[in-house]
C-alpha cells in the first residue's frame, strides 16, 4: 500500500522548514516519515493511511481526558458560537482563574497567557522585577520554552555562565543564566555561596519531562526552597507539563506532602489547563503578582490571552479531572502500563527502568533510573529507535525522541494497555535477538 504520509511530508517540506511546525515532530531523532494525523478520538488517532494508533503523547500532555471528550467538545462548541476572540475581558477568564487557584494554594493570583514559553519567559521577568536582580539558575535537561535566556547549556564550570544552544541567541543574553546539574545539592549550595545575592530566581521542573521523566529528590527540593528563602531569590516551579497531570494539586502538592508547608513562589502552568487549546498561565502570591502591569512596573500583554474558546476548553477539562476518583483511576491505569512494559523488557533481558506519576510516565533503556541529564545521556539511542519503530509498526505511538515523557489519558482502556504491552513484548524479544 502506498504510504500517504510520505507525499504529505514532501509537500510540507517545500513550504514549512523541515516540514513541521515544531522540531520533534519531524522524526529527525528516530528516522523515517512522520505520521500526519487526520483525526483523533479517545485514546487513538488515525494517520493519512487510515491506520489507527494508540496515542501516548496526547498532544504532548494536554489531552488528559483523551481526544474529543463530550463535555469538553460541548463547551468549546458553545463558546465558539459566542465568538472566537474579543480583546476584552470575559467572565470565563475569572472562572478559570478561580478554578486554578482553588486547586493550587501556593497562588493567590494568576495571569493567563497563550503558551508555556510565554508564561515561563514572563515568570523570569517578574522575578527579576520583584527582586531587582538579573541572574537566575536553571538546570541542565529542564526545558522552559524557547525564550532566548532559556536556550542555554551548562558552562565549563560553576563560575562560568551558560552558552547559547541555538543560533541567533547572543552570548550577552545568556550571561546571567547559570546552568546547574539536576539533583546535585553540593553544586546548588556552591552556586548560592558564589552568586546567591545576585540571583532573582531558581527555575525548575519538579518532575522533568524533557529529559524523559526524571524527578527531583525530596532532599534536593528542600534545599532549593531553603536557599531561595535564605538569599531572597524566588523559587519558580515550571509545571507546564506536570500541572494537573501528575496530581490534582500538581507536582508541588506531592512535595508538600513530604515537606509540610512547602510551596514555590511562582508557578508556570500550561498544557492540561488549556485542554488542547493554546493556553498557559503563571501565578504566585498577591504581593508578587501585583508587580505586573497594569498595577506594577513589570510589563506583559497578549492579544489572545484568556481567549474565550481556549478558556472554555480548559475550564471544562479541569472540572472533569477534579471529579472524585479521577486521579486514582488514571494513576492505576498508568501504573499498569509501566508494570507491563517493565515485565516485558525483563523477560526479554533488555535493560529497562521506568517511572510514573499520575498520568505521566517515562522509561529508559538503562538498568537504573537516571537522576540527571548526564545519566540520561547514557541511554542507547539506537535501541530506542528500534523500540520506537517496532511499536509504531504495531500501532502504538510514543514520543519520537529518546528524551520525552509519555502520557496516559482517562480514555485509555485496560484493553489498550494490554495491546501496548503485547506489542512491546514482541519488540523487546526481537531486540534481544
Amino acid at each position: 500500500m502506498t504510504d500517504l504520509n510520505l507525499p504529505l511530508f514532501e509537500r510540507a517540506k517545500r513550504v514549512i522548514p523541515g516540514g513541521v511546525n515544531s522540531p520533534v515532530r519531524a522524526f529527525r531523532a528516530v528516522g523515517g516519515t512522520p505520521r500526519f494525523v487526520q483525526r483523533a478520538q479517545g485514546a487513538y488517532f488515525w494517520d493519512a493511511n487510515g491506520q489507527r494508533f494508540i496515542d501516548y503523547i496526547g498532544s504532548w500532555g494536554p489531552m488528559i481526558l483523551g481526544h474529543g471528550h463530550p463535555a469538553v467538545l460541548e463547551a468549546v462548541q458553545k463558546a465558539a458560537l459566542d465568538g472566537f476572540s474579543f480583546g476584552a475581558p470575559t467572565e470565563r477568564e475569572i472562572e478559570l482563574a478561580e478554578e486554578i487557584l482553588s486547586l493550587v494554594p501556593s497562588m493567590d493570583m494568576v495571569r493567563l497567557v497563550s503558551s508555556g514559553t510565554e508564561a515561563g519567559m514572563t515568570a523570569i521577568r517578574l522575578a527579576r522585577g520583584v527582586t531587582g536582580r538579573s541572574k537566575f539558575i536553571k538546570f541542565e535537561g529542564c526545558y522552559h520554552g524557547h525564550a532566548d535566556a532559556l536556550l542555554v547549556k551548562a558552562g565549563s564550570g560553576l563560575a562560568t555562565f551558560g552558552n547559547p544552544t541555538s543560533a541567533g541567541v547572543p552570548v550577552e543574553v545568556v550571561r546571567d543564566t547559570l546552568v546547574l546539574e539536576y539533583n546535585n545539592i553540593a553544586q546548588l549550595e556552591e552556586a548560592f555561596a558564589v552568586h546567591g545575592h545576585e540571583l532573582a530566581c531558581v527555575m525548575i521542573e519538579p518532575i522533568a519531562g524533557n529529559m524523559n521523566l526524571v524527578r527531583t529528590s525530596v532532599a534536593f527540593m528542600k534545599r532549593c526552597r531553603e536557599l531561595c528563602t535564605q538569599y531572597g531569590a524566588l523559587l519558580v516551579f515550571d509545571e507546564v507539563m506536570t500541572g494537573f497531570r501528575v496530581a490534582l494539586g500538581s507536582a508541588q502538592s506531592l512535595y508538600a506532602q513530604a515537606l509540610p508547608g512547602f510551596k514555590p513562589d511562582l508557578t508556570v502552568l500550561g498544557k492540561v489547563i488549556g485542554g488542547g487549546m493554546p493556553l498557559a498561565a503563571f501565578g504566585g502570591s498577591r504581593a508578587v503578582m501585583e508587580q505586573l502591569a497594569p498595577l506594577g512596573p513589570v510589563y506583559q500583554a497578549g492579544t489572545l490571552s484568556g481567549n474565550p474558546v481556549a478558556t472554555a476548553c480548559g475550564l471544562a477539562t479541569l472540572r472533569e479531572i477534579k471529579k472524585p476518583g479521577f486521579f486514582e483511576a488514571l494513576s492505576a491505569r498508568t501504573q499498569s502500563l509501566v508494570d507491563g512494559l517493565k515485565a516485558a523488557a525483563d523477560a526479554a533481558g533488555v535493560p529497562f527502568s521506568v517511572d510514573c506519576q499520575g498520568g505521566m510516565f517515562g522509561f529508559f533503556l538503562l538498568n537504573a533510573l537516571p537522576r540527571n541529564y548526564r545519566e540520561v545521556m547514557q541511554s542507547d539511542g539506537a535501541q530506542f529507535n528500534a523500540l520506537f519503530h517496532g511499536l509504531l509498526d504495531r500501532g502504538v505511538y510514543i514520543a519520537p525522541a529518546l528524551y520525552e515523557a509519555g502520557f496516559v489519558s482517562s480514555a485509555h482502556s485496560a484493553a489498550d494497555i494490554e495491546e501496548t504491552v503485547a506489542a512491546a513484548k514482541a519488540v523487546f524479544e526481537h531486540m534481544a535477538g
